[in-house]
């Protein structure tokens, strides 16, 4: 039986990449409690939310149970290091990776910078908001405003949540300079219609994968994570929603 402090700190250096990067909290549970349960301690239990882990496990019978819990403050998507935490798990539970290997590991997945680099992000985000803008009933000529817009809009979320560290705060700034310059660039003779532009700049701001993780987690049954998702992807869309009536009520 390996050292029940290591298997912990494992265990929940796992949890906490995980969860902040985007996966389900249904998933995060099951996975520390495979690899506690391959570590061979018993009477494990694990209990999540979208801000923390709880974790216990029994070293041996008779013993007292041994918890511990990890705050979870920032939360981002990359959904390739969740994959990768994955397959470290799956590793680990096939007795191919030992505690200090699998640790190193985690280590490494956690100290990795984001896989793509910022700016491809941000040009990324462009090309999917001009794709937007022509599937709402956008035209030709209002592809590249919208992608104008919509890189600006995610320069300006990732800027502005970097200085103010309230994402909220972030994303009305984001939505209200996306829609700004939209505006501004039908004024200017680019682009035509203005409604499908500020469309499209919006799109990369929806929170589509809180969205799904919290209807998988209410599915799953875990009802408190699921609302807290629910929640927090409402306050996003508010916010955007803030963001662009503001933008609507001074240049409109």
């Amino acid at each position: 039986m390996q050292a029940a402090d290591e298997v912990m700190d494992m265990c929940l250096l796992a949890g906490e990449i995980m969860l902040k990067y985007g996966a389900e909290t249904y998933r995060v549970e099951e996975t520390l409690e495979r690899m506690a349960r391959a570590s061979g301690f018993t009477n494990v239990h694990c209990f999540t939310t979208t801000t923390g882990i709880f974790l216990s496990f029994e070293e041996r019978k008779g013993k007292e149970d041994l918890m511990q819990m990890v705050r979870i403050d920032d939360r981002m998507q990359d959904l390739n290091k969740v994959t990768e935490v994955n397959q470290v798990s799956r590793e680990f539970t096939a007795g191919e990776l030992t505690v200090g290997a699998a640790h190193e590991r985690l280590i490494q997945i956690h100290k990795t910078p984001i896989h793509y680099p910022i700016w491809l992000i941000h040009l990324a985000a462009g090309v999917a908001g001009s794709g937007f803008s022509y599937l709402f009933g956008g035209r030709l000529v209002d592809l590249l405003p919208a992608y104008i817009a919509a890189v600006l809009a995610s320069v300006t979320l990732v800027e502005f949540e970097r200085y103010l560290k309230v994402r909220f705060a972030a994303e009305m700034a984001a939505a209200f300079i996306g829609g700004s310059v939209a505006i501004f660039l039908v004024y200017a003779g680019v682009g035509s219609s203005v409604d499908q532009i500020i469309i499209g700049s919006l799109m990369p701001l929806v929170p589509g994968v809180q969205l799904t993780n919290a209807v998988r987690d209410l599915l799953s049954g875990d009802l408190l994570a699921g609302m807290s998702r629910g929640v927090e992807a409402l306050l996003t869309s508010l916010s955007i929603a803030s963001g662009i009536a503001l933008t609507i009520s001074l240049f409109l």
